[in-house]
């Protein structure tokens, strides 16, 4: 496992391994790794050839310094959670590299307007901003890759989706929905999250204690309980091919 600090680096070793025909998965965090983190670099780790994840506390989502000042820094324990889980490089960039005019703020920012305006942005103005900020830049950072994102917080998923979508553009980007009732998704759990969720182990898990927002506008719909993995697969491919990704 490799551990990088800078921008350039994180780009050349993803850059060299596209270059040999690998895959790149990204999973964004904050550091203080737990379960829900393992089960997104597990995830990663079964779709890719390389995995990377990001540890990297955005000071621009924090309104309150307190609140930042009191965030969890566990980087020698989340290194082991990454080394444990399998991933290949871990990105820990300190903030000015991620923002080279800080401690002023920078010019360039990314907000999106009605999905991030209600609820938790109404109540943490510019929280989305920030979020969606640095999603931005670990986009540019990563290059193509497949993104993987916890479900906890509907809201900042809706954020991070359309910013997606409306950024990286309709001909490059594909969203699949991957519709399971709970009670599957417990029976197919390896690590037993849900479990750990319903006995209260786990706060905010989606579909137990939190909700799940569906896609508003997914390209295809997999109900994995009315098919088997081979048909999805079918669909999947035909999609790609229906929309010129695949000859």
């Amino acid at each position: 496992m490799e551990v990088v600090e800078t921008v350039a680096r994180c780009r050349a070793v993803l850059d060299e391994a596209r270059a040999a025909g690998r895959v790149v998965g990204l999973v964004p965090t904050m550091g203080a790794l737990h379960d829900g983190h393992t089960s997104l670099m597990n995830l990663a780790r079964a779709d890719c050839d390389v995995v990377a994840v990001s540890i990297f506390v955005n000071p621009l989502q924090f309104g309150d310094p307190e609140d930042i000042a009191h965030y969890p820094r566990t980087l020698e324990r989340d290194l082991v959670v990454c080394a444990e889980a399998g991933v290949d490089v871990v990105f820990v960039p300190s903030v000015p590299e991620m923002y080279p005019s800080w401690p002023d703020a920078p010019s360039t920012a990314v907000s999106v307007r009605g999905v991030s305006e209600s609820w938790e942005g109404a109540s943490r103005p510019g929280h989305f901003d920030g979020v969606a900020t640095v999603v931005a830049k670990l986009f540019t950072v990563a290059g193509a890759c497949r993104a993987y994102f916890g479900l906890k917080d509907f809201q900042q998923l809706a954020v991070v989706r359309r910013m997606a979508r409306e950024l990286v553009g309709e001909g490059e980007f594909l969203e699949v929905f991957v519709d399971t009732p709970i009670e599957v998704c417990m029976q197919r759990d390896p690590k037993g999250l849900y479990e750990k969720a319903r006995a209260g182990k786990i706060k905010n898990f989606t579909g137990i204690d939190s909700p799940y927002e569906a896609p508003e506008h997914a390209d295809l719909t997999l109900k994995t309980v009315e098919s088997s993995p081979e048909v999805q697969a079918e669909s999947i491919v035909k999609t790609l091919r229906d929309k010129g990704y695949l000859g």
